[in-house]
């Protein structure tokens, strides 16, 4: 099908519009609105969080995780946000809220557990790799990339006969899910998700991260900022659902071509990302992934680790 005229049949406004949109909680627009004021601290932030007692549970339980290591449990909210952040309470938030909200649909080898897995492998990752760029924080790129395929489930949901072809004809990974999209609607999926996130009116810099996820040429050859390169990597990394790693080539170039001399090698680094996740998972209930990316990353270049 020609792109002009797949554009013309497969309209992305009209697609989110007909999806009708869930809105995200009071809750996380409330901490949304806080964090427009850097005045606003950790008082202030928690608020909002005791008024939900779901979500009051699910920061407690966040912050008292073995991603953190805290020597003693911390039981206060206030106490939580003070010792690991506004940003990083914030974004949690912000991606429970998006989590909870997105449909299950059955779209052929579409899994929602599956593209959960792979999105916070790539959060982690992009956290790590924007610090290894000179960032102090790094949480933006973290949300960015948690966030990065959240319009896949809702885009399988309300056009699934055109998303099972492009799974099929992805080939388990050969060919870049973003590439066969717009090549048939000419928009992809970060198109779509950056406009969700602008309907939700979350954060310019969410949407800008999220927008360009799928150009990592484009972003390396104009220079692209330390967080946009983080996010746009970590969308090479392999889905865990797909039988190797395809795209591991390039991104075995990119990384040597950005990480500095001084900074870890590919499998050290994403030996951390491994342990990050262990660490992380159970707090979301996200089953770790039977392979490593270390291990996917022996088995794309043959090396003995």
């Amino acid at each position: 099908m020609a792109e002009s005229t797949a554009t013309t049949t497969i309209d992305l406004a009209r697609v989110l519009s007909g999806a009708q949109l869930p809105a995200l909680p009071q809750s996380a627009i409330r901490l949304l609105e806080l964090s427009q004021n850097a005045k606003n601290g950790p008082v202030e932030f928690a608020i909002p969080i005791e008024a939900d007692p779901g979500l009051a549970g699910q920061v407690l339980k966040f912050v008292n995780s073995a991603y953190f290591g805290f020597s003693r449990e911390i039981s206060s909210v206030k106490l939580a946000i003070t010792m690991v952040g506004i940003r990083t309470i914030k974004n949690f938030a912000l991606w429970s809220a998006v989590f909870s909200l997105m449909p299950n649909p059955k779209c052929g080898p579409f899994d929602l557990r599956s593209l959960w897995q792979d999105s916070l492998r790539r959060a982690l990752f992009s956290r790590a790799f924007g610090k290894v760029l000179g960032m102090r924080e790094a949480e933006e790129p973290f949300a960015a990339a948690l966030l990065q395929d959240m319009a896949v489930p809702l885009l399988a949901k309300e056009i699934a006969g055109q998303y099972v072809d492009l799974l099929t004809q992805r080939e388990q990974g050969k060919v870049r899910l973003s590439q066969l999209e717009r090549e048939r609607f000419g928009w992809t999926h970060a198109d779509a998700a950056a406009k969700m996130t602008r309907q939700w009116n979350l954060p310019e810099e969410f949407a800008a991260l999220i927008e360009r996820h799928t150009e990592i040429e484009s972003l390396v050859q104009s220079g692209g900022s330390p967080g946009q390169l983080a996010v746009a990597l970590s969308s090479l990394l392999p889905a865990v659902t797909d039988d190797a790693w395809h795209q591991c080539e390039m991104f075995e170039s990119y990384y040597r071509q950005l990480c500095p001399e001084s900074g870890p090698t590919v499998t050290e680094f994403l030996e951390k990302i491994d342990l990050e996740f262990i660490d992380f998972a159970p707090v979301l209930k996200i089953a770790t992934p039977a392979k490593s990316l270390l291990a996917r990353y022996g088995e794309a270049t043959q090396l003995v680790l």
